[in-house]
């Protein structure tokens, strides 16, 4: 369609083209007016002329320079339009006394007129009412520019001096709840989440963020204060106006990400897009990185995804020294192997490999039995528990001696667990100042998982497989017994948890020794069975890869120490010696197909 304008001292005449004049036979109304139509053949083309009556003082919305100036000379003007609504009462307030001149939209302006604040609503400035359902207020040159005028530039104010509008020197702005209605426990309707996706909000954060040298934007309810006072000190600090100017651009980033988030979900739903944006939020500063002079700082994932899905980074804190960066780390391999498991279990984690795993009825013995299988690695490192902590439990793991020489109180760094009895919790706040005392939601199946390499990421789905989704396939003479499949079931779910090259040897629901992280598959096997001590005749190995060689190597090793059931993925090309190796020694050998790697 191609649209020109002609116009008279008291007509204006609207023309367009159109190439289907039969769409448009009826009268058609613009801004509450109703206008008669006449059709002017050109062509094959059809022009449609509408007499466009021009607007007067009786009209409903009046155009004049006069009305439509957003202020005077020397005026000083505040834009505020609010979702969160948090201390609008005190800003309002605040900045009417500064002397400031409040224009507000909609629900704000209610709010602000309630609280004893003067309002200007933006359909005065605008001269034009907020339409389509709320989708347009503020998208208007009134307001964009009284925003992004420079005062520095001569011919910036003379535009607005000739269009009639004046300059804003703050905006207040928040966002549509977008991130909340999507993730809201009882879902969205998807056009609901359409609606709540905001549009004049970040176009007036945007414009003012970008016009920061003139103008203070200010998105966070947290820095009214900051903001009311550095008006009344009349400073002149550009870095408190670039900072709010970060704030803003980084809220509106955030925002969008959610918002791109939940439209390709919505459209495609790989887990794996094109362009990926992650929304970081700073949780806390740390004291350093892994090592000293190291500086570090510790995120919350604010993606939609991760929103109510559990996890360390969500935890809380009831007690102890603020977390560092390697409790972070150790915590979060703690809790997420012991949440692998359906009974009670208890494990202790140390440099992030599971070093103890039990799991019993009695949560008691399960914790006893998993300190007990490597109590010098257990002492200083973090235990975890998927079951709640009570009284008895408590008193447990504050008086518990090392199994080493039976004096030694153990001392942890963490204690993680799904939940606390009241007594549970005083009890052990009372077994050391420092001990730090979490409670965490299991993660949720499905994430996906992030990995920083030099200049990039890697990202996979999360190794969510149990036994219980895997079959254990008997390759040799020798099937397992019921009892032995479950201890190879058991040492399974661990070895997934330990640093490859990983085995761990393990029986009747305990972790008997564990080797992590060597080089080769025939040290972290050795390393295993000089932990497990004799207690490795009868019991269950897991290997977390398959074994390249069998005979004078890992495989025959291990049926020579007394191991009677051996879980590996399979997969070498030598995997008939390690049936054959296992046939002479009378060990069963169980093929899995799946491999846990964990680098």
């Amino acid at each position: 369609m191609f649209v020109s304008g002609a116009s008279s001292a008291s007509t204006r005449i609207l023309c367009g083209t159109f190439h289907s004049p039969s769409s448009l036979a009826t009268p058609h109304n613009f801004s509450s007016h109703l206008f008669s139509t006449t059709w002017v053949p050109s062509s094959s083309l059809n022009f449609r002329c509408i007499p466009i009556k021009a607007m007067t003082e009786i009209d409903t919305i009046t155009v004049s320079k006069t009305a439509s100036a957003s202020s005077s000379p020397g005026t000083k003007q505040a834009l505020i339009s609010l979702s969160n609504k948090k201390d609008l009462a005190f800003v309002g307030n605040g900045l009417q006394e500064l002397g400031y001149t409040i224009v507000s939209t909609g629900g704000t302006a209610s709010a602000l007129e309630s609280a004893g604040v003067a309002v200007t609503k933006v359909e005065q400035l605008t001269q034009f009412p907020e339409m389509l359902d709320g989708r347009v207020k503020t998208l208007h040159p009134n307001i964009h520019g009284g925003i992004l005028a420079r005062r520095d530039q001569k011919h910036h104010i003379e535009a607005l001096s000739t269009h009639g509008i004046g300059t804003f020197d703050v905006v207040v702005v928040n966002l549509y709840p977008f991130y909340d209605t999507v993730t809201s426990a009882g879902g969205v309707e998807f056009e609901d989440g359409i609606e709540n996706i905001d549009i004049g909000g970040p176009a007036m954060i945007r414009a003012a963020a970008k016009n920061h040298k003139d103008v203070l934007v200010v998105v966070d309810t947290e820095d009214y204060p900051a903001l009311l006072e550095f008006l009344k000190g009349n400073q002149e600090d550009q870095k408190f106006r670039l900072k709010l100017a970060w704030k803003a651009f980084q809220h509106v980033a955030s925002y969008d990400s959610a918002v791109s988030e939940w439209l390709w979900k919505q459209s495609v739903g790989d887990k794996f897009p094109p362009s990926l944006t992650v929304p970081l939020s700073l949780k806390s500063s740390l004291r350093y990185g892994e090592n000293p002079h190291q500086k570090a700082a510790f995120y919350v994932d604010k993606s939609l995804s991760e929103v109510n899905t559990g996890g360390i980074a969500t935890a809380i804190q009831h007690h102890g020294k603020e977390m560092s960066y390697n409790n972070y780390l150790d915590a979060d391999a703690a809790w997420n192997c012991v949440c692998e498991f359906r009974n009670p279990t208890c494990v202790v984690v140390k440099h992030t490999n599971p070093c103890g795993v039990a799991s019993r009825d009695d949560i008691l013995e399960a914790y006893r039995l998993a300190v007990k299988a490597d109590p010098v690695s257990a002492f200083g490192g973090i235990v975890a528990f998927n079951v709640e902590i009570d009284e008895a439990l408590a008193k447990e793991i504050r008086e518990f001696r090392s199994p080493t020489d039976g004096e030694t109180r153990m001392f942890y760094e963490i204690v993680v667990a799904p939940s606390y009895t009241e007594k549970g919790l005083e009890v052990l706040r009372g077994k050391s100042k420092t001990l730090r005392i979490l409670e965490a939601k299991k993660n949720e199946a499905g994430k996906l998982s992030l990995r920083q390499v030099g200049g990039g990421w890697l990202a996979q789905d999360s190794d969510d497989l149990t036994p219980h989704d895997i079959k254990f396939n008997v390759v040799s003479d020798k099937a397992p017994q019921d009892n032995e499949l479950r201890d190879a079931e058991f040492a399974w779910l661990c070895v997934k948890h330990v640093k490859s090259n990983a085995i761990v040897i393990a029986k009747n629901n305990c972790m008997l020794g564990m080797g992590s992280g060597q080089p080769n598959r025939v040290e972290s096997l050795r390393i295993a069975i000089r932990k497990a001590g004799d207690d490795v005749k009868g019991a269950a190995l897991a290997s977390d890869a398959f074994f390249p060689f069998a005979w004078k190597d890992a495989v025959e090793e291990a049926c020579e120490s007394g191991i009677g059931v051996i879980a590996e993925p399979g997969g070498s090309i030598r995997d008939q010696d390690a049936i054959d190796c296992c046939n002479k020694y009378g060990v069963s050998l169980l093929f899995t197909n799946v491999r846990h790697f964990r680098h």
